[in-house]
């Protein structure tokens, strides 16, 4: 079976100078597999905020997961989780806790029960997540491992199922790579109605709501700031990040990224160990002049796209 290429996905807008809001990946992105944002980006992006960009983290993981990062850059801006099922906002700095919840559409439970029942019949393990919650199979010997990437604890249940009698914000579905990646077009002929799949880590094959994407929780985000989608950039490393990528002005992929992402994207950034999203926010989003972030562009345009950016209002 080939290897999942994920959907075409359209660019929406062209871009226009200069940037006024950001909507980052995590994991793959800002961070490695040390899982720490390392002081060169979490300077730039906090020099961002500074300067008023507006910045989002918009993520695979649950809010309560990311909000360590969000307070490593000093973002005041809601946080999307699963992938975009849900937005919550931020609090007050130095407060742990979940910020009120803005938007939540989880898997029904048709639908997740639907996704476990595929991921066991392909050898895969099998995981939810409701809001802040980690549930996992009491038995999963994995739990550990789960558990410290997430960075939270896990809840472990006697019967997975018993939990998929109401919804859920999301499945994930884990096998050794390249299988997860292989059986993507097969979940979505098996599931795609009900559960919708995504690719955000080599080793997850992630399920959430019919239309649910980062991309639609990016245009929500931006509107509600007022901030034109032209002027909107998007980073990202994942095939979970294709929608948002190609829904701003300012679509990034990461040089790690897969070829289905680099395609739909406007520039291409220097992989996540030369910290290369920190490279494209100095030059294109914090540089003083438009003019001056105009020039930077041919540094970073995709080979796939040598398209003239659009002039700046006004």
């Amino acid at each position: 079976m080939k290897r999942h290429g994920g959907p075409f996905v359209a660019r929406s807008v062209a871009p226009v100078f200069p940037v006024l809001m950001l909507a980052l990946d995590i994991d793959g992105t800002l961070v490695n597999e040390t899982r720490q944002v390392p002081d060169r980006t979490r300077e730039i992006v906090a020099a961002a905020v500074r300067a008023g960009v507006r910045v989002s983290l918009v993520t695979g993981r649950m809010p309560s997961s990311a909000l360590r990062f969000a307070a490593q850059m000093r973002l005041v801006d809601p946080i999307v989780g699963y992938q975009g099922a849900v937005v919550r906002e931020i609090r007050a700095a130095g407060d742990p806790r979940p910020g009120r919840l803005r938007y939540h559409q989880p898997v029904p439970p048709e639908g997740a029960l639907a996704a476990v029942r595929w991921a066991h019949s392909r050898g895969l393990g099998a995981h939810l997540n409701h809001l802040e919650r980690f549930i996992i199979q009491g038995d999963d010997p994995r739990w550990p491992e789960y558990q410290a990437f997430l960075g939270g604890l896990a809840h472990r249940v006697d019967d997975l199922f018993r939990v998929l009698e109401r919804p859920v914000s999301k499945v994930t579905a884990v096998g050794e790579p390249p299988l997860p990646g292989l059986l993507m077009d097969e979940a979505r002929a098996a599931v795609g109605a009900l559960a919708q799949p995504t690719m955000s880590h080599p080793r997850f094959l992630e399920f959430v709501a019919p239309g649910v994407n980062k991309g639609r929780a990016v245009r929500w985000l931006a509107r509600r700031q007022g901030i034109p989608l032209e002027q909107v950039m998007a980073i990202g490393d994942q095939l979970n990040d294709l929608e948002m990528v190609a829904a701003v002005g300012h679509g990034v992929a990461m040089a790690n990224a897969p070829d289905a992402l680099r395609a739909r994207a406007r520039y291409i950034a220097p992989s996540v160990l030369q910290e290369g999203a920190a490279d494209v926010i100095e030059a294109l989003v914090l540089a003083r002049a438009t003019a001056v972030a105009r020039s930077a562009v041919s540094r970073f345009l995709s080979p796939l796209d040598p398209q003239v950016v659009a002039a700046p209002p006004g």
